[in-house]
C-alpha cells in the first residue's frame, strides 16, 4: 500500500467523530480501503479506480505537459505553475510507478532524469482534453476567460460523442441498452 503524507491542518480522531487517525493527521492511503462496517467490496468503479492513479491536483497536469513531448524536472516544474519541489518529485514517482510515466537517467551524478509518457500515460491524452475542454465550457464567469476547441475550418466549437469504431454509430449516453462493460 502506497501512503502519501499531506501537511495541512489536522482534526482530532475521536471514535464519536467517526474519523479515521491515519486520515485526520493529514496521510491518504492509495490502495484498499476498508470502512467502519468492513472492507469494501471487490469490485471498485472504473472511475474510482482511474482518480485513485490520477485523481490528485497535480497528477493530470504533469501528464498534460509531458503531451508535448520528455521533460526533465526544472522544466516540469517551470510548466506546472504552483507545484512544489518535493511535491513534484513525489508525484513523479508515483506516476511512474503506476506505470504512466519512464524516467530515464541523462546523468549520474547528481542523479537527473528525463521524464516520458509510456502508452498507457499518453492514452489518457483524451480523458484530460475532454476535462480542459469542460474546464473551459464551466469556468466561473467571474474567472480567466478559457477557449474551448475549436474546429480549425469553420471555428465550431467541437462536441465529445461516443461511437462505435466497427458500424460507425453514434452512441447516446443517456441510453442505457446501447452500452455495457465487459
Amino acid at each position: 500500500m502506497q501512503v502519501t503524507r499531506y501537511r495541512g491542518r489536522t482534526r482530532s480522531a475521536s471514535p464519536d467523530h467517526g474519523v479515521d487517525p491515519g486520515i485526520a493527521r493529514g496521510v491518504a492511503y492509495h490502495g484498499p480501503v476498508a470502512s467502519p462496517d468492513g472492507p469494501l467490496p471487490a469490485v471498485v468503479s472504473p472511475l474510482a479506480s482511474a482518480l485513485d492513479r490520477i485523481g490528485d491536483r497535480w497528477s493530470p497536469q504533469i501528464v498534460e505537459a509531458l503531451l508535448t513531448g520528455p521533460g526533465r524536472y526544472g522544466e516540469l516544474q517551470r510548466d506546472v505553475a504552483g507545484i512544489a519541489p518535493n511535491i513534484l518529485a513525489e508525484r513523479l514517482r508515483r506516476l511512474e510507478a503506476d506505470g504512466l510515466i519512464a524516467a530515464t537517467a541523462y546523468e549520474e551524478r547528481p542523479p537527473r532524469f528525463e521524464y516520458r509518457l509510456t502508452a498507457e500515460g499518453r492514452a489518457l491524452a483524451g480523458a484530460l482534453r475532454l476535462l480542459a475542454d469542460w474546464g473551459a465550457r464551466h469556468a466561473d464567469p467571474g474567472g480567466t476567460d478559457h477557449e474551448v476547441l475549436r474546429h480549425a475550418a469553420c471555428g465550431t466549437a467541437l462536441e465529445a460523442r461516443w461511437f462505435c469504431p466497427t458500424c460507425g454509430e453514434v452512441v447516446e449516453p443517456d441510453l442505457e441498452p446501447q452500452v455495457r462493460r465487459v
